[in-house]
């Protein structure tokens, strides 16, 4: 089950809980982004990229963005960028960004998204869903 928490709460996941709630990451962050680009279309399809409309449009896309950072802080997460956020394992981060489907990398606490390595498979464990198959003999 997925657990929110208060935004001033420290919360380390596991590479399993990381991935457990990434498909609801990605389906906040892809809703978000998906009005964001729309309303981005909109203040470029505007004559007159300095008029109210235009602020408004502006604003919105701010309110968005804003609402998606929030969202993913009461989920335990680090909003670190524009659909870039950092999961906290205790020793560094488990780092996505959007559209990535997996948690494939992570980082140290002072690196940031340029310090980004591969996760090797021994670094995140995954259930052996072998291990419970009857034997093939």
């Amino acid at each position: 089950m997925i657990e929110i928490f208060n935004v001033q709460k420290n919360k380390h996941f596991t590479y399993a809980e990381a991935e457990e709630i990434l498909p609801l990451v990605y389906r906040i962050t892809d809703d978000a982004s998906k009005e964001v680009k729309y309303l981005m279309g909109c203040v470029e399809a505007l004559q007159d990229k300095h008029s109210d409309a235009s602020r408004d449009l502006q604003t919105r896309i701010n309110q968005i963005i804003e609402k998606w950072q929030n969202k993913l802080e009461r989920l335990g997460l680090r909003p670190k960028g524009l659909w870039l956020a950092d999961f906290d394992n205790g020793s560094g981060y488990f780092c996505w960004k959007f559209p990535e489907t997996k948690i494939l990398f992570q980082h140290g606490y002072q690196d940031g998204f340029t310090g980004r390595i591969l996760i090797a498979e021994q670094d995140a464990p995954r259930e052996d869903h072998n291990a419970h198959s009857p034997s093939p003999n």
